[in-house]
Order: structure tokens, then C-alpha cells, then sequence
């Protein structure tokens, strides 16, 4: 009698060798050229993230859960409240030459366990949106979670959220797809976009980056050279 062959093992993952869970990300300062990231104070930052908000299209806060903020009290008591949240962990964004907070951002969906975190609840000031100051403030976060040992680092967005979707894929992030009736906003149907780095993928990204930062890259009037979504979607191509 001729027994059927052993039934093939269902597949599963490749084993992750030599990785232990990394920590949650600490009250650590971040120094770049451009910017200094630390963890948001509403008493060291309040007034001035306030007073470069007031200079923002309100258009710009669409995205962002019914802001803006058109009175002092009501932003320096969010901000109170998000200085104490440990998921999402709000930093804040400060320009080395003025010392002055201009956006924030966020560390959330922190899961140590499985070396995952998100970046996101970025407030970005018109003052400091689309700066070499913006890009180093996040290539700051990004690096710093790969360097703790994450294995991946998420960017979500609504999907209608066009500056979003472009500036997640210009730092690298490739789309993963697209959870649809994710989230009631406000009343409204939300769809999400989803993107995401991963630790593998970083090195070369990160090149890219530092590339785009050099003052090299920039003539004397501030333009670039080269834009960063071209460094970036060249690293990706030759993958």
C-alpha cells in the first residue's frame, strides 16, 4: 500500500536573527544643522508654536482634527495635554537660528514588540514648511528610530491629503496601499493611504538625504540642485 506523500508545512516568515525588541523612544534631543528636536514643552514652546500658527492659511489645517487655533488658551492647553501623552509622543520642532519652535510631530502606535512606530501629527508652521529645515527634522526622527533598532517606520495619511502622500513618497517611504473607510473624521469618511520605511531600506535612503541636506546642494539663493524626491526614487529604482 502506497501512503500519500507528508503534506507540505504551510509557509512562514524568514526567522529575525540577532534582534531584540528596541526601547520606546526617550526624552532625548535630536541636533541637526537646521533643527533641534526635543520633547514638547507647552511652557518652552507654547507661545511661539502659537504665534507661527497664526501665520497659516487655515486651509492648511483641513488634515489636522479641527485645528487651527485661533485663541491662546486653547492651544497652550492641547499642547499641555499632548506634552504628558505617551502614545502619540509630541516633539517639538525648533529652528537653530532663532531658537524658536516653528511645528511639531509625533511618535504613535509605539509597539516595541514587534519594532514598528509611526511617524506623524506633524504640524508644520508656514515658517518652517517646505525648509531644508522640515526635511532634517524628520530625517532626525526617522534615523532615530532605526537607531533604537525599529524594524519600521509608518507614515499614514488621508488619502485626500495630497501634500501628505507627496511628502512621505519624496522622503522614501513607499506606498502600501489603501484602507478604505478606515476612520469617520468629523463627520466625514476617511480613507487612508498607507506608507512605510523599513530598517533594510534606511542606509540608502538616509544617503539620499544627507545628500539633499549638504549646502552644497543649494546655490546662493537657497534652490536646490537636486530635489530629494529624484535621490530618493533613484535609491528605490536600483533596488
Amino acid at each position: 500500500m502506497t501512503l500519500p506523500p507528508e503534506p507540505s508545512p504551510a509557509p512562514v516568515g524568514n526567522p529575525i536573527e540577532d534582534w531584540q525588541p528596541p526601547p520606546v523612544p526617550g526624552p532625548e534631543t535630536l541636533e541637526g544643522h537646521y533643527c533641534r528636536v526635543v520633547p514638547l514643552s507647552a511652557t518652552d514652546h507654547g507661545e511661539a508654536l502659537f504665534n507661527a500658527w497664526q501665520a497659516d492659511d487655515e486651509s492648511r489645517w483641513i488634515y489636522l482634527g479641527g485645528r487651527p487655533f485661533t485663541d491662546r488658551n486653547s492651544c497652550l492647553e492641547w499642547l499641555s495635554r499632548q506634552a504628558v501623552s505617551c502614545d502619540p509622543m509630541f516633539m517639538a520642532l525648533v529652528d537653530q537660528d532663532s531658537d524658536r519652535a516653528l511645528g511639531v510631530a509625533a511618535w504613535l502606535n509605539i509597539t516595541p514588540e514587534h519594532g514598528t512606530i509611526e511617524l506623524g501629527h506633524l504640524s508644520f508652521s508656514t515658517k518652517m514648511a517646505g525648509t531644508r529645515m522640515a526635511t532634517e527634522a524628520l530625517h532626525l526622527l526617522i534615523d532615530h528610530a532605526f537607531t533604537l533598532g525599529y524594524r519600521r517606520v509608518a507614515w499614514k495619511c488621508d488619502a485626500l491629503n495630497a501634500p501628505s502622500r507627496r511628502a512621505a513618497q519624496r522622503l522614501g517611504f513607499r506606498f502600501e496601499g489603501l484602507f478604505r473607510q478606515h476612520r469617520v473624521v468629523q463627520g466625514r469618511n476617511r480613507d487612508t493611504s498607507w506608507f512605510a520605511l523599513l530598517d533594510h531600506e534606511w542606509p540608502a535612503i538616509a544617503c539620499a538625504h544627507r545628500q539633499w541636506l549638504a549646502p552644497d546642494n543649494f546655490d546662493a539663493q537657497g534652490r536646490q540642485q537636486q530635489a530629494l524626491s529624484r535621490l530618493t526614487a533613484r535609491v528605490l529604482q536600483e533596488e
